[in-house]
């Protein structure tokens, strides 16, 4: 019996060692994981979009910035109900700018205007504006040739027989479930995959069921958007950052070197993973107001602001209107659109009247019934008050 029992402490003290070896090994992807669980919750959610660095992989896009683009400041009223908006919108920054001047500035919860802060879905507008520059360069055919084009891994996939077009629309047709308070859900999955180290391309690669043909139904599908990187990776044999960095964000003249978040294998999580100070949101806005013209450089082609902008997405809801990788509300008057992330980030941009709103938030109520037209009617307030001035 004793032999037996020195036995089992022996075979329990080399598991509990293996155990902790283990640990010690994945560490780093142990802490992401933990982070992921917990980056939304209450206490934590304003510190973690302003330090998603210290949390997951990510890279530095080098970005010259001893010379940003100015911005000069002309600041302006703002109507009543921003008090009330800033504190039930939980807002962490805002800036608005009218005929490229800072009208309004201000920052929330303890951040400053130095913050790096997450871009959620605002990133996939960057990629959009991407792609319009490497279509004008030729590296891409055609928005209408499939994506398999340049990304043949999907072969074989759900995103076989879907266009570029198509991704750009959100209208893949493919499964996948963007319920961000399901645990399961496959953004929720994903987001495991980001923090243990996993591979992005992989799991793309693994969708296999569609519910619509390519083409035919729109679907907010964030994963549409990693597969537009996929196709710009193919074309050009660069990474994301790498291109990003010297094709849009280096003529943008921004303050500070942003960054992305990736996966293990150093993959952009282009979907929603750029970092940036909110002043130079409003620069990249400022540029697609001129209709991708800044610093007397055209830095994305005129047509492509222009054919992006403007709902053309095949059965949006009524509510709702989407372009490519752009939302557009349904009664928008003419060149009003906005990039859109969770928890309330915005780029909101109103072409004939000037002025671009960079929004950032980490708002838990997101998703709750009459936010976003709260948010809507708070942007449609500040360009009225501005006209009227």
């Amino acid at each position: 019996m004793k032999r037996f029992l020195k036995w089992t402490v022996r075979v329990v003290a080399t598991l509990l060692i293996i155990v902790a070896g283990l640990a010690i090994w994945r560490w780093e992807d142990i802490n992401r994981l933990m982070a992921v669980n917990s980056m939304f919750t209450e206490g934590k959610i304003v510190n973690n979009f302003s330090s998603m660095d210290t949390m997951f992989h990510t890279v530095v896009m080098d970005v010259p910035n001893d010379a940003p683009a100015p911005l000069p400041v002309a600041l302006r009223d703002m109507p009543a109900s921003l008090d009330g908006f800033v504190t039930d919108r939980n807002v962490t920054a805002i800036v608005v700018l009218k005929d490229g001047q800072i009208a309004y500035e201000n920052y929330y919860l303890g951040t400053g205007a130095e913050d790096l802060r997450i871009s959620w879905s605002v990133a996939k507008s960057y990629l959009s504006a991407l792609m319009g520059i490497v279509l004008a360069e030729g590296a891409i055919a055609s928005i209408d040739d499939p994506v398999t084009t340049y990304a043949p891994s999907l072969t074989g996939t759900a995103y076989d027989g879907a266009t570029i077009r198509n991704v750009l629309n959100m209208a893949s047709g493919v499964v996948f479930n963007e319920d961000y308070l399901d645990f399961n859900s496959d953004i929720n999955k994903m987001g495991r995959i980001i923090g243990l180290g996993g591979s992005m391309d992989g799991f793309a690669e693994g969708l296999m069921l569609r519910d619509n043909d390519p083409g035919t139904q729109w679907r907010y599908v964030s994963i549409d958007t990693h597969i537009l990187g996929m196709v710009i990776r193919g074309a050009t044999g660069r990474s994301i950052p790498d291109l990003l960095a010297e094709k849009l964000l280096t003529p943008l003249g921004m303050e500070a070197d942003p960054y992305y978040v990736t996966d293990g294998y150093g993959v952009a999580f282009v979907l929603g993973g750029l970092n940036i100070r909110t002043r130079d949101y409003a620069r990249f806005g400022l540029m697609i107001l001129n209709n991708g013209r800044l610093n007397d450089v055209q830095i994305v082609p005129p047509d492509w602001v222009a054919q992006t902008t403007v709902a053309s997405a095949p059965n949006t809801p009524r509510s709702i209107d989407y372009g490519m990788q752009w939302w557009v509300p349904s009664d928008a008057t003419d060149g009003e659109f906005f990039a859109r992330g969770i928890y309330g980030q915005y780029i909101y941009i109103n072409q004939p009247e000037g002025v671009v709103i960079a929004l950032n938030s980490a708002d838990r109520a997101f998703r709750s019934p009459g936010v976003f037209e709260q948010n809507l009617r708070l942007f449609r307030e500040v360009v009225e008050d501005l006209r009227d001035e």
